[in-house]
């Protein structure tokens, strides 16, 4: 697999909350430089990186990280992000309502969501550090069924990132209009390659460029 192949894959990511507007240039730049699929930035930064960076797919978070805000404001989150500019959405979930058991309100926010996206990509951070076998296999029965494009296993925050293991039960289980994107956790060049070809589609984090370049790992 070339460096230009994983690029195709990669969202160029930086949601630290001390991310400086010079350290989103550079990401920007990069990302322009080496053709990656997306940036990922942090909301607030949604508008100037559209403003200076139009050729760029832009992607942001709604409900990061924890996923327990209100669907009233995750909601709004999505639209004040697409009209800054975003094209792709990162959405958590409420891990709340998933061990409560109360699936249709998780399904219902979803879908709101998607029909605020519509055309624009959703992507569903499902955090599988927090799951049971058992939920990652509803969620994507869920995800399938809201018209999501995209489960995504993780925020990069959580306990734990990506793990090849929920990639593959990911793509037993959702339905053929979905795409998986993995985050959290990728550290060589490597692991790059393993989860693209177990079936990611995507894989966010920030530390592709300096892998495939010889810069080493930099976190998410």
């Amino acid at each position: 697999m070339t460096n230009e192949e994983i690029f195709r894959h990669i969202d160029h990511t930086l949601l630290k909350a001390v991310s400086s507007w010079a350290e989103i240039e550079k990401l920007c730049a990069e990302a322009i430089r080496f053709k990656t699929a997306s940036v990922c930035v942090p909301p607030s930064y949604v508008k100037p990186v559209s403003n200076a960076y139009g050729i760029l797919s832009i992607c942001t978070v709604i409900g990061f990280p924890l996923g327990y805000n209100v669907s009233a404001a995750k909601q709004r989150e999505a639209e004040a992000a697409l009209a800054d500019g975003a094209a792709e959405l990162d959405m958590v979930i409420n891990i709340g309502d998933v061990k409560n058991g109360a699936f249709t309100q998780v399904e219902e926010e979803i879908s709101a969501i998607k029909k605020i996206t519509g055309k624009n990509i959703l992507k569903v951070i499902v955090e599988t550090c927090y799951l049971t076998k058992e939920e990652k296999i509803r969620l994507c029965q869920i995800v399938t069924r809201s018209g999501a494009d995209y489960i995504k296993t993780s925020t990069g925050f959580g306990t734990a990132g990506a793990a090849i293991e929920d990639v593959l039960l990911f793509k037993e289980h959702i339905g053929p209009g979905v795409k998986i994107k993995a985050a959290g956790g990728v550290k060589t060049r490597e692991d790059l390659e393993k989860f693209l070809s177990a079936g990611c589609d995507r894989i966010g984090t920030s530390s592709a460029i300096a892998l495939l370049t010889g810069g080493g790992a930099t976190g998410y």
